[in-house]
């Protein structure tokens, strides 16, 4: 098995004990995104729609520095802190992904990192 760490400046530098990605057999495993603006660190707190904006664009970056792109990412797991936020993700969710969208899980937590209201993770195919 080949397996690469993913580090970019293009999504928020990880902040404990994990990488961005990792590429291994053809795949690449993004980890969970914060809507955390990447040249500054700090997070957005806005409209949950800016939310998924940062964050998806967060995907982008890690999904791009492994040498993929977002028309080949193939699963997306979406954690929201407050389920009735769903439609308003959803909606800006439907942008980045308009053409034979990935599978995908969305699920309300208790409690996410730094009190946001979005993290989303994804894996694509290289």
């Amino acid at each position: 098995m080949t397996r690469e760490v993913i580090a970019t400046d293009k999504a928020p530098k990880a902040i404990g004990p994990y990488s961005q990605g990792i590429k291994a057999n053809g795949f690449v495993f993004c980890s969970g995104q914060l809507p955390a603006n990447p040249d500054t660190g700090e997070l957005v707190t806005g409209s949950i729609t800016e939310q998924t904006r940062q964050s998806l664009a967060n995907v982008k970056g890690v999904i791009e520095a492994a040498g993929s792109s977002m028309d080949k990412v193939v699963k997306v797991t979406v954690f929201l802190k407050d389920m009735n936020t769903f439609a308003e993700m959803n909606a800006e969710y439907a942008k980045w992904f308009t053409d034979n969208p990935p599978a995908r899980a969305a699920v309300e937590v208790a409690r996410l990192p730094k009190d946001v209201g979005v993290e989303i993770e994804a894996i694509a195919v290289l």
